[in-house]
């Protein structure tokens, strides 16, 4: 048994698993690859029913956690702007996560994001544009994580093949 606040779990492979509750309840679950899944704060054991490695990025939300008021507000939202290519995945009160598919030559329009957590979800080579013109290469790996302050850019897909990625924005 162990415990977790709240956290957004993103599955990095297909994944099978027994789940056993805090209560003795005992449940299956199964995720695809590139599920996103909330949960609330849980005490649990999970077992893998799968004869595979699962391997999955879990982030865990701090605790009544708030936005500083110092933290610029969004007014270019991506999804608003670039609805193709930046698909909610999953909302609630305390995150809003995207999945970002952007196709080799496609680059997105000057958007902005809260704070946020970003996964990698492909082999990717990006290159952002900041809102001050600095350009910067963004080559990355599956399963590669990063942290990004509030930021306003637009994204290039310099690469050969489709990028995807999960962004976890922080309300």
């Amino acid at each position: 048994m162990h415990s977790h606040p709240a956290t957004v779990v993103v599955c990095l492979t297909d994944s099978r698993q027994r789940v056993t509750g805090a209560n003795g309840t005992v449940s299956e679950v199964s995720h695809k690859a590139g599920d996103v899944v909330y949960n609330e704060p849980v005490t649990h054991a999970e077992e893998s029913l799968s004869d595979q490695p699962l391997e999955a990025v879990v982030v865990e939300l701090k605790r009544n956690a708030q936005a500083s008021p110092a933290e610029p507000t969004v007014t270019l939202d991506p999804v608003k702007i670039d609805p193709k290519y930046h698909i909610v995945a999953l909302e609630n009160a305390r995150v809003r996560v995207l999945r970002t598919i952007l196709e080799p030559g496609i680059k997105s329009p000057l958007h902005e994001h809260p704070h946020y957590v970003v996964v990698y979800l492909t082999d990717l080579h990006t290159t952002m544009q900041l809102a001050d013109g600095r350009l910067v290469d963004n080559p990355r790996r599956p399963g590669e994580i990063a942290w990004r302050d509030f930021m306003k850019h637009s994204t290039l897909n310099v690469g050969k093949q489709t990028a995807v990625e999960i962004q976890i924005e922080l309300k």
